[in-house]
């Protein structure tokens, strides 16, 4: 192996050209000819050796393979350097993203359940808010409304019963009142024995209209042949021929006569027997008026309604 061959230390050729001078490291060459340092770079490849161009080959510089070793060594101790200098705020930025996306995570979860609201205006969710509160209350008073038909039709059943049990009474005291019904209860028996003078019409019509006063519900008059007849309000009562007789309705009756009514009774006896009444002045004329209580005073007697000709009830 020649001389240039060793010198170079890898076997081949020195390429001719300008040498880099020696001198301290880093000095520049005080020539002023001397080439541009940058153009001796062992990294760069020679002018004319295309073939280590081509291959990649780079030459490396005076100094050998200690000095090439030498730079890739520094040049791995400064990337070491660095990534030990930043590793802290690498390692805080990667505690960070993985939060980061967690966050997402949960928040992607929670709106999932109804895209519609989450992507809803703050106007939307409040008409939102109003129809359904508008809504319930409509739903409220359709149920108090059915609630309250419910309880009409309950009483409205109750109430129709109740109606037709008042109007069953009010007829009966309208056809006791009438006289076409018989009636019973507390009351009095009122008995007229005649003196020196005979019993009058007048004398009884006065009697029946005390009673009437006194608050008497049911009247009628028996003779003393037991022949009753029914007081209404259209009873009228008439002296008989003989002077001892009534006429009642049409009906002759002989006495003694008794009137049998119902109603209080002792407010009843005190209309009788008040000064200047009835049982005074059958007094006065010798007679005598008998008042007698009773605890069940029946009406029997019954009054026959005439027939209307032309009047027609109202319904």
């Amino acid at each position: 192996m020649s001389d240039e061959h060793t010198e170079t230390g890898t076997g081949w050729p020195q390429p001719a050209g300008p040498a880099r001078p020696g001198g301290p490291a880093g000095e520049p060459d005080p020539r002023p000819d001397a080439p541009d340092p940058d153009e001796l770079s062992p990294l760069s490849p020679p002018e004319g050796d295309e073939s280590a161009a081509g291959s990649g080959f780079v030459e490396p510089a005076e100094g050998g393979v200690d000095d090439a070793a030498g730079a890739v060594g520094g040049s791995s101790a400064s990337s070491g350097g660095s990534w030990r200098r930043f590793s802290p705020a690498a390692g805080m930025i990667g505690v960070l993203l993985v939060l980061l996306g967690f966050t997402l995570a949960v928040q992607l979860k929670t709106t999932s359940t109804d895209p519609s609201m989450a992507t809803a205006r703050q106007e939307d969710l409040v008409r939102i808010l109003y129809d359904l509160d508008a809504r319930e209350m409509r739903l409220r008073q359709d149920i108090a409304a059915l609630e309250e038909s419910q309880r009409q039709l309950r009483s409205g059943e109750q109430g129709r019963q109740a109606a037709l049990e008042e109007a069953t009474r009010r007829a009966d005291e309208l056809g006791i009142l009438a006289g076409t019904l018989p009636a019973r209860g507390p009351g009095l028996a009122v008995r007229f024995e005649a003196g020196s003078k005979p019993i009058s019409a007048i004398r009884v019509l006065d009697a029946v209209q005390e009673l009437r006063g006194a608050g008497a519900e049911a009247m009628q008059i028996s003779g003393g042949d037991r022949a009753s007849v029914r007081i209404v309000a259209s009873t009228y009562f008439l002296d008989g021929q003989d002077g001892a007789s009534l006429i009642v309705d049409g009906r002759p009756l002989t006495g003694p006569f008794t009137i049998t009514v119902i109603g209080d009774a002792a407010t009843m006896r005190t209309a009788l027997n008040i000064p200047g009444g009835v049982v005074a002045e059958v007094a006065r004329d010798g007679g005598n008026v008998i008042v007698e209580d009773r605890e069940v005073a029946e009406v029997s007697a019954l009054h026959a309604p005439s027939t209307l000709e032309h009047a027609r009830p109202v319904s």
